[in-house]
């Protein structure tokens, strides 16, 4: 066992000592609050047609969380991804990338990781939701509810979770390293402007950098070269422990890219790297078995 995973195991026997009510039960509609005004002129939508898609709920250690599933309406079973959330939520733009991938013959499934903390939804700014929200969200409760994802996908039998993979934005970006680190059956991740390294607390006890030797799948990371909130040098950092530790880790910086570069709702969105960062997912989940 990794020192990553006993770390996760003594915070899960923690966690089940003072058990959380889940208090999101079903999914926002629309856009989050504190994304508002929608680029309406750049915002993709994705229709269902050809596809099943729609609310889930996922049955976790501590009862059921929301989530959004997304798959081709015949056939299977297909392979499988996880979509982990932007720091909003499974919102609009995170159930449209589910439909993307199931467009693409995927099982995209995305739970909501903030269900027992609160309803990031309503909240108007990134402060509160980080402040109410984010900073209460236990790594070992994410861990083990995208495990539960995986076990949904596969009771559905509609998943072929050999074939499993991994995709998350933001928030989510740094959750894919986590879970990179923690899930040997996983095949392939890839990471959108993760956050690598910065100030670690009891319930987020690691940095993506701290994990390299740990890591179980290749990962890809796309990044901005003009994002401020994560600097080039700790990209250079996680490139260089992966190296050192033998890792399959692949780094794209866009260097005129903002953080965000992938919504393309909000004004941060670059349509010339989001379309190749696309592009090169589709391509690295095929190069590692997530096809």
């Amino acid at each position: 066992m990794s020192a990553f995973d006993a770390d996760l195991r003594s915070l899960a026997g923690q966690a089940a000592l003072s058990r959380r009510t889940v208090v999101v039960t079903s999914l926002a509609t629309g856009f989050a609050m504190a994304v508002q005004p929608i680029a309406a002129q750049t915002a993709i939508t994705t229709d269902a047609n050809g596809l099943e898609a729609g609310e889930v709920r996922i049955a976790t250690q501590d009862g059921e969380i929301p989530a959004y599933r997304a798959m081709p309406a015949t056939g299977g079973p297909f392979p499988t991804v996880l979509v982990v959330q932007e720091i909003f939520g499974v919102h609009e733009h995170i159930k449209d990338v589910c439909r993307r991938l199931a467009k693409l013959g995927y099982f995209a499934v995305a739970p909501e990781l903030y269900a027992r903390q609160g309803n990031v939804a309503t909240m108007p700014d990134v402060q509160q939701i980080v402040r109410e929200v984010v900073s209460k969200v236990p790594d070992a409760q994410v861990m083990a509810d995208l495990d539960a994802a995986v076990a949904f996908a596969k009771a559905s039998g509609k998943a072929d979770t050999a074939r499993l993979g991994i995709t998350g934005f933001c928030w989510g970006g740094r959750i894919v390293w986590l879970y990179a680190a923690h899930n040997p059956g996983l095949r392939a991740a890839v990471a959108w402007y993760g956050r690598l390294a910065g100030e670690t607390t009891p319930l987020m006890p690691k940095n993506p950098v701290d994990l390299a030797p740990a890591l179980k799948a290749p990962v890809l990371g796309l990044y901005g070269g003009a994002d401020q909130g994560i600097p080039v040098s700790t990209i250079e950092q996680m490139k260089t422990r992966c190296q050192a530790a033998g890792k399959t880790c692949e780094f794209v910086v866009y260097p005129d890219a903002p953080h965000a570069f992938h919504a393309d709702y909000r004004p941060s969105y670059r349509s010339e790297p989001a379309h190749d960062g696309w592009r090169r997912l589709q391509a690295w989940f095929r190069q590692h078995g997530v096809a």
